[in-house]
């Protein structure tokens, strides 16, 4: 019997990868997505689609960061910046703390059905330089999930996996197509149009968009968005 994992699922490029990685690593994932008042809520869609398309049981939980906002993808007073606009520093898409609260509930999740592995498709390379995404986060939280939990009595730990943490972009998706992924499923914008289109102006478009011109690839949304345009010239 495979042994469980639970794997956090934005519905985006790199989670999808990590999805795939926990499959072809030998793990029965469960996977968990967030709808926490994010303004791209089309990711939702994007993960129920990456999980049917795995054959994969989502639970979506439900909570509002609205209610503070200080993020460019909570609030609609805070414009998301072009890929051109982006300075040095913490960008305004960083929505704060918003790892930490994934990786609580995906813990928590994980103790309660018994998997003791969890999947986070974290990366800090082509990255917008988000501090919840950096290795010294990751490594504190495997440390906090097991003095939090019943593993700090019974003897065992949580096995926080970050299988993307060290590459580039280009690598992760040469990785997902070689285990399958389907990139058309998945969603990466910050500002997506009315139809669920990418912008291809915000920093996550142009890191994508480059990672697959790096590899000598189209990247299948901005097709199917050019497909879309010529039927309706």
């Amino acid at each position: 019997m495979k042994k469980k994992a639970v794997v956090l699922l934005s519905g985006g490029l790199d989670s999808s990868t990590c999805l795939a990685i926990a499959k072809a690593e030998g793990f029965d994932p469960l996977a968990v997505t967030f709808d926490y008042g994010q303004r791209h809520r089309v990711e939702l869609e994007a993960a129920r689609r990456v999980a049917d398309a795995a054959s994969v049981p989502l639970m979506t939980v439900r909570f509002d960061m609205r209610l503070w906002g200080g993020s460019a993808l909570t609030s609609d007073r805070i414009d998301v910046p072009s890929a051109a606009e982006a300075h040095g520093g913490i960008p305004v898409t960083y929505v704060p703390a918003r790892n930490l609260i994934f990786l609580s509930f995906g813990v928590s999740y994980a103790e309660t059905v018994e998997a003791r592995d969890l999947y986070i498709g974290v990366n800090s390379l082509d990255y917008s330089g988000y501090p919840d995404c950096r290795p010294d986060f990751i490594s504190s939280f495997s440390r906090t999930a097991q003095l939090g939990t019943r593993a700090v009595d019974d003897g065992w730990t949580f096995q926080i996996h970050a299988p993307l943490q060290n590459l580039r972009k280009n690598e992760i998706i040469r990785r997902g197509l070689d285990l399958g992924v389907d990139y058309s499923l998945t969603h990466s914008c910050y500002d997506p149009l009315p139809d669920g289109m990418p912008c291809e102006r915000c920093e996550s478009c142009y890191l994508r968009t480059r990672a697959f011109e790096e590899l000598g690839l189209t990247d299948p949304l901005l097709e199917k968005k050019r497909m879309k345009l010529g039927k309706k010239a």
